[in-house]
């Protein structure tokens, strides 16, 4: 018998765990991302301006969510753990918004980089290659991650199974109330 405690999941069902919770992050994101690609579509279209960067935001969320699950394994945004979950949940979006801002940052410099670009051209394509829109964006995926890491410090507390349960089974009680 092991008296070591409980043993650890196979690489295997870590990888699909892992695996899994990139799917449900990058969803997410691509959700959000492609309404806002959306949005921005239609503000230009009625200029006359055709805009179409749905293949942008899709890569964008895959990037993002690799860069979200990188700050979990390395337990980025986790101090306030104890303290009530909307404290948790602000911190861990603002903490979350800067990590994917720095690292969005030196990988538009990277690629600027490859593509003869200055590191201030790249600088300046951030968020849309104005401060209004870098400062707008900014505001949208900070919101964004306020929803998402609230419903991910709820399932921490009542159980991950207890949560999807709660939101994709019927509710049993009084249906006339």
């Amino acid at each position: 018998m092991n008296s070591e405690g409980p043993s650890k999941p196979s690489i295997g069902a870590r990888m699909t765990n892992e695996l899994r919770e990139f799917a449900v992050i990058a969803a997410y994101l691509c959700v959000c991302f492609a309404a806002l690609a959306y949005l921005k579509a239609a503000i230009l279209r009625a200029y006359g301006i055709d805009f179409a960067p749905f293949g942008f935001a899709v890569i964008k969320a895959l990037i993002c969510a690799k860069f979200v699950l990188m700050g979990r394994v390395f337990h980025f945004g986790e101090r306030f753990k104890t303290s009530p979950l909307i404290w948790q949940t602000l911190y861990k979006s603002l903490a979350f918004f800067v990590l994917l801002f720095v690292l969005n940052a030196f990988e538009e410099v990277i690629v600027g980089l490859i593509h003869d670009r200055t590191v201030a051209d790249s600088i300046a394509e951030i968020g849309g290659g104005t401060l209004d829109q870098l400062i707008a964006t900014s505001i949208i995926v900070f919101l964004i991650f306020i929803p998402f890491f609230a419903f991910r410090a709820l399932g921490e507390v009542v159980g991950e199974r207890n949560l999807v349960r709660m939101f994709s089974e019927p509710r049993r009680g009084d249906d006339n109330a």
